[in-house]
């Protein structure tokens, strides 16, 4: 029998570089207590870092700058997936994914219907709110990005070079989800989508 180290050790090893690992993906090998403990001393051989509270990964190596650990937005994505819940990028993080702002937010906001709590990654952070089902209805990737940009943008704020931009964007969207997710909007906002169409 090899101890529940050596077998996650060798697993990770085994496991592309950048990838996100968390306990349970090892319950396999040991108790949650084992798996803990085994992650922990590797972390101390420096095979792994951590990224937050029970997330860890082998960093990839760049000749640039050495260790580069996943991203906050990998890691948001990553919780989604293991907890099976939606997520839906808001607010600053919205604007800059879609090119509309060149602000990195330090605190990325993402509404969810998971548990809401916040999550420390290096000098950033990630927030989990909350959510009424029908904030996370929506199916297309840029339209459900737009949704939440727009609501942070305002009506009366809004440029029209930022609704060109919009409506640009949108038109890369896949008309079925984008049809669905105008319905899902505020009518100043369904004006502006319908203008992709």
């Amino acid at each position: 029998m090899q101890s529940t180290e050596k077998q996650i050790k060798d697993t990770i090893l085994k496991t592309k570089r950048g990838v996100l690992l968390f306990p349970e993906d090892f319950s396999k090998y040991g108790s949650s207590e084992a798996v803990r403990l085994a992650l922990h001393r590797l972390e101390k051989q420096e095979i792994i870092k951590r990224v937050a509270q029970g997330i860890y990964a082998r960093p990839i190596i760049s000749k640039y700058v050495g260790e580069v650990l996943p991203s906050a937005e990998i890691v948001a994505k990553g919780i989604a997936k293991r907890d099976r819940i939606r997520i839906v990028p808001t607010g600053a993080y919205a604007l800059n994914a879609l090119g509309l702002s060149t602000q990195i937010p330090m605190k990325l906001v993402f509404l969810t219907d998971g548990a809401p709590r916040e999550i420390k990654i290096g000098k950033r952070s990630i927030k989990f709110k909350k959510t009424t089902p029908k904030n996370l209805l929506a199916k297309g990737e840029i339209s459900s990005l737009v949704l939440q940009a727009l609501r942070e943008i305002g009506i009366s704020k809004i440029t029209l070079e930022e609704e060109q931009k919009i409506i640009e964007l949108l038109t890369k969207e896949k008309p079925g989800n984008l049809e669905h997710d105008i319905q899902l909007a505020p009518v100043w906002i369904k004006k502006i989508m319908q203008k992709a169409l």
